[in-house]
This record gives structure tokens, sequence and C-alpha cells, in this order.
């Protein structure tokens, strides 16, 4: 298939990057890549969608990143998934056969291994220049849904459902197709219901996950919901004030640097280093801006702050608002040549199982199955900006009749994607941030 006429069926079908923050699938793909990758890496603990997806779609999987490789015209399809995965690598091995240039590239069991820029590196050998993405190197990584969703819209379906994990503190998890504008108390009765008492709720893995509660709705990015007590770990380092933060940084950092000894990014040779940050930021040093411009460099994976700190102390949090400052002024990353991979790296990854130990996180960590029952909404609050880039335009109005699959919103100019309703039903209302639809 021509690459244009590819990259306006993504668009038209609404398909954006299912495991991260919605970058338009469509803008990603690119002739510059001799390389690519899918993204079966599952980075945050607790999550098991994307292996399940792979494992019950490989052959679709498969043939639809085919595709895409000979389109964007590249020599090299790797297909990176951890060797622990044994059944979804026993799903794919044997259709690798039936194409030319894909192979499986088994991935240790160490966080965070979906990172893209530690995949590419993974993968391929290549470092990603820092505050750059890997096509700088010839690389485009896919996620497994994305792809799969690409398959769909190949064939005239757009983007209304979304693989989400139900998990934590609830009776059985599960991972369910649900359709895009539900709200997550909706799901909850899927996974047997909640099992605790004042349950807090985080939208996404425990690593990188915001805290939520169960009135949000799905959205294209929603990956998981994970129901733990609101008076765990992970919670309340979540819950933790900013000031609060830098005051117990002020009192309690020894500078012993197991925060940049064990950062991803640092280990391939970019500038971000949390303890130099963590140094100048609790002392209130304003004469040395290198440690605060570097923070634009961290990719807030958060191993810093939930396993490096021997103190409980939040690197991550600070760094992370202190890279939204120099954006709202203006600054942005400007790509730089990495330093060297460090010799030490090998050893000094993260084993996924010992993440799990010391969030607490090992009594949750169960089989989250996918199941194959219907999830139904009377209500769907379907949102104009689930990508990144401009919001789409409504084409529908209040009273209009929709039918399942078709278009609500369009594309808008520049980077954007459609949206589609996942139902049947009738449009209740049109906001500036969302279509609301009762279903019939």
């Amino acid at each position: 298939m021509e690459l244009n006429k590819l990259k306006d069926i993504l668009r038209d079908g609404g398909v954006v990057g299912a495991g991260g923050a919605g970058f338009p699938t469509y803008a990603k793909l690119d002739q510059n890549a001799d390389t690519l990758i899918l993204n079966c890496a599952e980075c945050e603990p607790l999550l098991k969608l994307h292996r399940q997806v792979l494992e019950r779609y490989a052959k679709e999987i498969l043939h639809t990143l085919n595709l895409i490789a000979k389109a964007v015209e590249a020599k090299h399809v790797y297909v990176a998934v951890k060797r622990s995965y044994q059944k979804t690598i026993e799903a794919v091995k044997p259709l690798l056969s039936f194409f030319e240039n894909i192979e499986i590239c088994e991935l240790p069991e160490v966080y965070p291994a979906g990172d893209e820029v530690v995949l590419t590196y993974e993968v391929t050998g290549r470092v990603v220049p820092a505050g750059s993405i890997p096509i700088a190197v010839g690389v485009t990584v896919l996620n497994v849904e994305t792809v799969y969703n690409a398959y769909r819209a190949l064939n005239g379906l757009p983007v209304t459902y979304k693989f989400v994990t139900i998990a934590g503190a609830v009776n059985n998890p599960v991972t369910v197709q649900a359709p895009i504008g539900i709200k997550i108390k909706e799901l909850l009765s899927l996974a047997g219901g909640v099992n605790i008492e004042n349950p807090a709720f985080l939208m996404g893995g425990p690593m990188m996950g915001k805290l939520g509660s169960d009135s949000e709705i799905v959205t294209k990015t929603t990956n998981a919901v994970l129901v733990l007590p609101n008076d765990h770990q992970i919670i309340k380092k979540k819950q933790t004030k900013s000031f609060i933060n830098m005051k117990r940084a002020m009192a309690a950092c020894c500078q012993c640097s197991y925060c940049t000894l064990l950062c991803p990014r640092n280990l391939l040779g970019h500038p971000i280093d949390p303890s130099e940050f963590m140094r100048v930021a609790s002392n209130s040093i304003t004469n040395e801006a290198e440690p605060y411009i570097n923070s634009l460099y961290c990719s807030s994976c958060g191993l810093c702050e939930m396993y490096s700190c021997g103190q409980g102390l939040s690197p991550r949090s600070l760094l992370e608002n202190c890279k939204t400052t120099l954006r709202q002024n203006g600054l942005k990353p400007t790509p730089v040549e990495p330093n060297g991979v460090f010799e030490e790296r090998n050893r000094r990854q993260v084993p996924m199982g010992r993440l799990l130990a010391r969030l607490g996180l090992n009594p949750y960590n169960k089989t989250a199955p996918m199941s194959d029952m219907s999830v139904k909404a009377e209500r769907l609050s379907i949102l104009l900006s689930q990508h990144i880039g401009a919001p789409a335009v409504p084409v529908v109005k209040q009273g209009d009749k929709v039918k399942e699959n078709q278009l609500i919103a369009e594309a808008s100019d520049g980077l954007s994607v459609a949206i589609h309703s996942p139902v049947n039903g009738t449009v209740k209302a049109v906001g500036k941030k969302a279509i609301i639809i009762m279903a019939d």
C-alpha cells in the first residue's frame, strides 16, 4: 500500500498510540525508518493487555506490521516481547515463516523495558539522542494495540473500543474491551467488584499512572485501572504535595546518588542526573542552571522515587515540576548526543519481580484474563481531545441519531485524528470538550 493512502486511512480511522500519550499514528510513519519495532514489553507492573492482545490477534497484527513495513520501506522488523511471555511467543513464532523480515527479539524482565528509547537500544543497539525520538536513529516503535487498531482501520472499522486491564483490589482481575466514553465504575463489576473499603484508583500503571476516580471515562489511551487501598504506599506517594516533597528532600537527601546510578536514561548516556538535580534544588542553588535544564531529559519512569531512593524521597515528582515550569516558559529539550552507554548498565537494570516486591504489589500480581463479556453503557462521554495535537471537530449536533462506527468528529487541521461513535444512539449534547451519546 502507498504510504500516503495508509496515513489517510489511519487518520480517518482515529488510530493513535494506544500505549502512551496518544500520538497520532499516521504522523509516526516515516520512510526514514529502516527498522520497525512492535512494542510488547508491557512496561508497567500488573498490566497484562499487550501480551494478551498479541497472543489472541497475532496473525492480524503481524500482517498489518508487515504492510506498514512495506509502506515505509523498512528493512528490519522486530517483535519485541519479554521472554517470560511464553504463550505470546508461542502464538507468534509459527507465523514468522510467512514474513520475510519479521523476527522476535526476546527482552529481559526488567523495568522500564517498554520505554521506547530503552527498547530501541535493547533491540538494535542504537542510542537515541537525548531529547529526541527513535526516528532520529532510523527506528519507529509501534504499540501492539496500536497495530491491531490499524488492522481494524484497514478493514473499515475505526477506533471505538479500548482494551483495559482492571486489576488490584478487585475480586477477579480482568482485561476487557470497553467502549470509549464509558465510566470506569461501569467496568468494575466485570472484575467482580472492589473488595476493599475506601479504595483509591490509579489510571494506568503503578509507576507512571495518575490518581483518579471511578467516575473518570475511558479514552483511546486508557490502558489500566488499578484499585488499591487508600493507605497503600503508592497512593500515599502520589498524594504528597510538591512543597512537602521539597521539604523532605531538603531535610533527608544524603546524596547517595542511587537515583542516578539506576536511572535508565542516564545509563544510556543521557544528561539527566537526578542526584545533581536533588543537590541544587534541595539546597536552593540558583547559579548552576545545568541540573535544572537537564530535567527536560527525564522520561518520568518513576524508578528514582518508587525504587531507588532509600530515603523515600521523590526526585521524579520534583523533576516533573521543574520540567513543567521550564516548558511553560518556552524551553524545550535540545537534542544532545549521548555520552556513551555505561558498562555497568546490564548489572543496574531493575528486575520486575524485585520492583513488584518493593512496591508492595505481589498480592495483586494475578492473571487478568481477556474477557469476552460485552461491555454496554447507556451514556457515553466521548472527549474531543484523546490524542496529542488539535482536538477533533464535531460533525453532529444535539438530537442527531448516530450508528456504531459513525464519524462524530472529524480531524481538524494540523496534527489530529477523527472520532467515531461506539454505539447506536442519540446525541444528547455537543460541548467544547466532549460529545454525549445516549445508547439505544
